[in-house]
């Protein structure tokens, strides 16, 4: 089978290309002055012209080709995927042909369950505060290999999501891993398998270093082999730099740790100069929307109510995050959207333990079944369940009354409704100023 280690094996060959979204067009960009042809095809009607839809002959032109590159939305078990293998048909990623042709000392490859975009965007911002230059890219941004952005210099902050992580076989210099929970189990599996496969970037073949957080877990994986590379472990930030920055929550002292450690590692600048840079320049640090953004505030009668908008939280396990960002505070949670099969049972329990008035506000299959849990349950949280994010803004609003933080951490992806995360958060925003008294 024929095996590409480069894009330049690319050159005079006959190449398809699995999933024409953002980054499949990146590809076709990459490509179409280097393979002898292209073969597009995607699951969706109308991506363009020349793009065959996957079930209208789409495998059959892809088994014609010398090797197929995958978008990550395909999933890497799904039947055409082992079919177009079991016929001799190589697939991989874009992605992994740069990272084999790329500078790999120069990336720093990001994942984790959750913060791995707020680590990535701090790696960068680092970075920049040591007067190095760096791009922060993948799911993040633009993605590495698109022709029109120039990798050529500078740090390289890379997001890696788990769908990515299984078709990369070499590894940056750096990786880090910001969490470990569960996500994409309709995508992976199975829980065993999203970890297996996630954690896989830390085992791709190439001397590296592995990042990760000095907890428990961490440490047992450690000890059972799952982790490759030399591993560190981050204690996490005990100073206030994570709200300097203005980053809410716990997880981001953790993320702030990881992305101060690789960066003082990398630059050989001692953890104290690099701090110091950073205050200096922390008030230029513009945190990443749908990350416990505050979008609204609205005061009355001395009394305080927020918006804040944590769209991209898509597990419980950042909303669980979240919910303990606001253990004080009276909360009216929106949840819920595409049912991917995860587990909400801790979702749940944190939502009951909580003192502060809570209400959750459920919208889709998954918050049909996160009120489910709750109904199922003694407790005292109010449990609704809406059709529109209008309905649940103006139900927030009437169950706090002027004084809260209504929160939308749905705990679950958005394409159920929506075109992404998003456009969810911009009709959370619009619902705010439509419902306003």
């Amino acid at each position: 089978m024929f095996r590409p280690t480069g894009f330049a094996d690319l050159a005079g060959k006959r190449v398809g290309i699995l999933g024409y979204g953002v980054e499949g067009r990146a590809t076709h960009d990459r490509l179409v002055d280097v393979a002898s042809s292209l073969v597009l095809v995607d699951d969706a009607v109308g991506r363009g012209p020349g793009v065959i839809q996957s079930s209208e002959g789409g495998l059959e032109a892809l088994e014609t080709c010398d090797v197929v590159l995958k978008s990550p939305g395909i999933p890497r078990r799904r039947y055409d995927v082992l079919e177009l293998e079991r016929r001799g048909v190589r697939v991989t990623s874009a992605l992994n042909l740069w990272l084999h042709d790329t500078e790999r000392a120069r990336v720093v490859a990001v994942t984790g369950t959750k913060g791995k975009s707020t680590t990535t965007s701090l790696i960068a911002f680092f970075f920049e505060c040591s007067d190095a230059r760096a791009l922060a890219l993948g799911n993040l941004g633009q993605p590495p290999y698109d022709p029109a952005l120039d990798t050529s210099v500078g740090w390289l902050a890379l997001e890696v999501s788990s769908f990515q992580c299984v078709d990369i076989d070499v590894a940056p210099k750096t990786v880090v891993v910001t969490s470990l929970g569960s996500d994409h189990l309709d995508w992976h599996g199975s829980l065993d398998i999203y970890r297996n496969d996630k954690l896989s970037l830390t085992r791709a073949t190439g001397e590296h270093e592995t990042w990760v957080p000095d907890v428990l877990l961490f440490r047992e994986l450690d000890e059972a082999g799952e982790l490759g590379g030399a591993v560190h472990f981050v204690a996490t930030d005990t100073s206030d730099l994570a709200e300097a920055l203005g980053l809410l929550g716990q997880h981001n002292h953790t993320n702030v740790a990881l992305a101060l450690a690789v960066v003082s590692s990398l630059t050989q600048q001692s953890p104290d100069e690099l701090r110091a840079r950073i205050v200096e320049r922390a008030a230029t640090f513009v945190p990443l929307p749908g990350r416990l953004t505050l979008v609204a505030r609205e005061m009355a009668s001395g009394s305080t109510l927020r918006f804040v908008d944590d769209g991209l939280a898509t597990t419980a396990l950042p909303t669980i995050a979240a919910l303990h960002v606001f253990s004080d505070d009276a909360v009216a949670l929106i949840v819920g959207g595409l049912d991917r099969g995860v587990e909400y049972g801790e979702l749940a329990e944190t939502i009951r333990d909580r003192d502060a008035p809570t209400c959750v506000i459920a919208m889709g299959d998954a918050g049909r079944r996160i009120a489910g849990e709750l109904r199922g349950n003694d407790t005292n949280v109010d449990v609704f369940v809406v059709e529109s994010m209008f309905d649940a803004v103006y139900r927030a609003r009437s169950f706090l009354a002027g004084a809260g933080v209504v929160l939308l951490s749905p705990a679950a992806p958005s394409f159920d409704r929506y075109e992404n995360w998003l456009e969810r958060s911009k009709d959370f925003a619009r619902c705010i100023e439509e419902t306003r008294p």
